[in-house]
């Protein structure tokens, strides 16, 4: 049976990535080949200049009876994949708005309604962010700080790092929103980038009665769809969550076809573990596509 050259999540007969116009994860027919080294972990400064070449255009993402700014920028122009969403270790899908993104902000909205979190006041790491529309919305409940990750620095200067500028932007006037939240941006690898971030959970300080270090929010979304990339996501996770508040919100694919990632395999890590406690928070089934929940995990 032939296999494909090149790693992609999507066909390439109708692809339309480059334009970010399309939502959703696909399948996979091949096994993920050796992913290349990681590039070193660096912070992107939200000042750092993007090139003339990639133009950055944004359009208006409904979101339930919220509506927010979604970047788009052209694949090749960045990384020269004119076809590709995804090339494991070299490009991670940054670019393309995924629905986990949407279905996240969606119960983060309706979790700020019901009263059940809180973002005055809180620090909130959104990992691989790509457009990074949770951590956008994290910002816009007045968070304290709102760190970005993504695999890609690119990404961050290309996107992300203009993307939340357009919201914030369009948003200035309302008398809800302060704008005031500390931003920063880190790429890198789940497996090292913590060598970077700011909060890290940090036990001695927490059991001595100090402040509580670590992240009290981490968002994700669509992150883990690959199984070599699982266990440096979650030994990250822990590295970085507040302790004992701190809470994860996760939107995935149940299955991720192919590659045998997905929330039952990832939740079954976590289960194995026995370090946090899992609740499905959201499963949405809309019959045009795999099954896509919505977890929250907690201590225990």
């Amino acid at each position: 049976m032939a296999t494909n050259p090149t790693f992609q999540l999507f066909s390439s007969s109708n692809d339309n990535s480059s334009n970010g116009s399309s939502l959703g994860l696909g399948f996979l027919d091949s096994p993920e080949p050796p992913r290349p080294l990681p590039p070193p972990p660096v912070e992107v400064l939200s000042s750092e200049h993007v090139s003339s070449s990639v133009k950055f255009a944004v359009e208006k993402v409904a979101i339930g009876e919220l509506t927010l700014l979604k970047g788009r920028v052209n694949t090749k122009d960045v990384f020269g994949l004119p076809n590709s969403d995804l090339v494991p270790g070299v490009y991670e899908g940054g670019l393309k708005l995924w629905e986990g993104s949407i279905d996240l902000v969606k119960i983060l909205e309706k979790e700020v309604h019901n009263g059940n979190l809180p973002f005055s006041g809180k620090r909130v790491l959104e990992l691989g962010c790509g457009h990074g529309l949770p951590g956008i919305y994290s910002c816009l409940k007045n968070a304290d700080a709102v760190h970005f990750q993504d695999f890609n620095a690119e990404v961050l200067r290309c996107l992300t790092i203009p993307n939340l500028n357009a919201n914030l932007s369009e948003k200035s006037a309302s008398a809800s929103t302060s704008g005031s939240s500390e931003v920063r941006f880190f790429s890198g690898d789940w497996s090292a980038v913590h060598q970077l971030l700011p909060h890290i959970n940090d036990g001695e300080n927490n059991i001595n009665g100090g402040k509580a270090s670590g992240y009290d929010i981490i968002l994700m979304a669509e992150t883990i769809y690959s199984i070599s990339g699982q266990q440096s996501l979650y030994g990250l996770i822990k590295k970085c969550l507040a302790c004992p508040n701190g809470v994860v919100y996760m939107a995935a694919k149940k299955y991720y076809f192919g590659v045998g990632g997905g929330t039952r395999q990832f939740l079954s890590m976590i289960e194995r573990d026995g370090v946090l406690a899992s609740t499905l928070v959201s499963e949405i089934t809309d019959g045009s596509s795999n099954v896509r929940e919505v977890w929250k995990l907690s201590y225990k």
